[in-house]
């Protein structure tokens, strides 16, 4: 908080007491304080007796007086030695940062060509963000574990397992698949290892993409079987094993559909899962989810629990998805590719227009061995991990000090996201769209 200068009226003489200070402003953008001037007293005069010395002291400028016109007329004040403005001071920008990382072809740095989420005007900023925490001392958000919660993740060449070739074994802690009962959360389907792509996919080591918060570290566990389908008690199994094994993050790109009968689901349908998600909250873990993808006016389980995190997704163009769930309980947005939505109130969007999909690596199908920058993956699903991954950055930046709590943390993305559709809070975007950079900024030191 920035402290107002002190009151000085009983103290000041002369021409001084008419230019007492009696309030603090804001900051100017040419780099000083609007309507104040530093005064230091000439050594011996009355105006030192006054003000008990000849430390600098803080005054207002007089009514409809700028302060370079403040300073001329104090410089040339009896018992004046000097006047000069109250300038304002800025935290040093910290550098972005442009791994070298090639995407389709060999150029370097040709990743932002391909990944229009991470660098572009409706990206989430990463190479300032990423600059951020290379200042911060924890690059690409080192020390966060991230629990992704899906069909499992290539993530080793152990056990019959293919290890995705932009994913390090060095970027996961242990996991557990709780469809087949075993340690190995192999990824059979591409689903699980695209959304840990997203979040941890090897960064400047001169191949393929980037992932958001490369420096982090992703918890595989396998909820969803090879058709991308799995049930509340095994989901909430997963939910509970993560918290428990000191994830910070969970990342639940998973949606359920209707209800027997076709009316929506409701908590009482889940109360398993309900029960773990708060058990996640009670416990100081962050819980993100995926709004949904039939473009409804209403949020799909677990993304509705008030306790997650819900999260709509984007097109390149800044646009709500033409497949994304929103309205009552929408946190944030995040990119998630295709087309925009038909929402004839803004201009911006035009749902004829095709848009681009999410790239990472990942299988090239369902029971594939092969990899590749994907092709078709577009989705809330896929929006998630980019505000999982952007809540990585924010934990391990420091900006909201050591281990800070879910609601802070939602508090701070919610704060720095950038607004769109209309002004302010509203149910199409919530929020806004997450801004990773503005997030992980630190705070300007006066």
């Amino acid at each position: 908080m920035r402290s107002s200068p002190p009151r000085l009226a009983g103290l000041l003489t002369g021409a001084l007491l008419a230019a007492a200070l009696i309030g603090g402003t804001s900051a100017h953008a040419a780099g000083v304080e609007p309507g104040q001037v530093v005064v230091t007293p000439q050594a011996g005069s009355a105006t030192a007796a006054a003000v008990g010395g000849t430390a600098p002291v803080t005054i207002a400028t007089r009514p409809g007086e700028t302060v370079a016109q403040a300073v001329a007329r104090l410089r040339n004040t009896d018992g004046v030695a000097d006047a000069v403005p109250n300038y304002v001071a800025h935290a040093a920008a910290a550098p972005p940062f442009v791994p070298d990382d090639p995407g389709r072809h060999t150029t370097t740095g040709g990743w932002r060509k391909v990944q229009w989420n991470f660098s572009g005007t409706y990206s989430v900023h990463a190479t300032q963000a990423w600059g951020n925490l290379i200042a911060a001392g924890h690059p690409g958000g080192a020390g966060v574990v991230v629990a992704v919660l899906d069909t499992g993740v290539a993530y080793t060449n152990r056990h019959g397992g293919t290890l995705s070739p932009d994913l390090r074994t060095s970027s996961f802690v242990k996991g557990y698949d709780f469809v087949d009962h075993d340690t190995v959360p192999m990824d059979r389907n591409g689903h699980g290892t695209h959304v840990a792509s997203t979040i941890v996919e090897s960064t400047d080591n001169g191949k393929w993409l980037t992932g958001l918060a490369y420096g982090a570290k992703v918890m595989p566990v396998r909820v969803l079987n090879n058709q991308g389908e799995g049930d509340a008690t095994t989901i909430a199994r997963g939910v509970r094993y993560a918290v428990d094994k000191g994830a910070k993050i969970i990342n639940l790109s998973l949606e359920f559909g209707p209800a027997p009968g076709g009316r929506a689901l409701a908590a009482r349908d889940i109360p398993q899962l309900i029960s773990a998600l708060k058990y996640a909250r009670a416990k100081g873990v962050l819980v993100v989810g995926a709004s949904g993808n039939e473009g409804h006016h209403a949020i799909d389980y677990p993304a509705r629990e008030p306790s997650v995190v819900a999260v709509g997704a984007t097109t390149e163009y800044g646009c709500l998805s033409f497949f994304s769930n929103y309205g009552k309980g929408i946190d944030l947005v995040a990119p998630g590719g295709g087309s925009d939505a038909a929402f004839g109130s803004d201009p911006r969007c035009d749902p004829t227009r095709a848009g681009r999909n999410i790239s990472q690596i990942t299988l090239t199908g369902i029971g594939s061995s092969h990899f590749g920058i994907s092709v078709g993956y577009e989705g809330t699903s896929m929006a998630a991990p980019h505000v999982s991954a952007t809540a990585a950055l924010i934990i391990a930046s420091g900006v909201l000090g050591p281990d800070p709590s879910p609601a802070r943390i939602i508090s701070r993305m919610n704060a720095t996201a950038r607004d769109l559709g209309a002004k302010g809070t509203d149910r199409r975007y919530g929020h806004g769209l997450v801004n990773a950079s503005a997030a992980t900024r630190p705070a300007a030191r006066r």
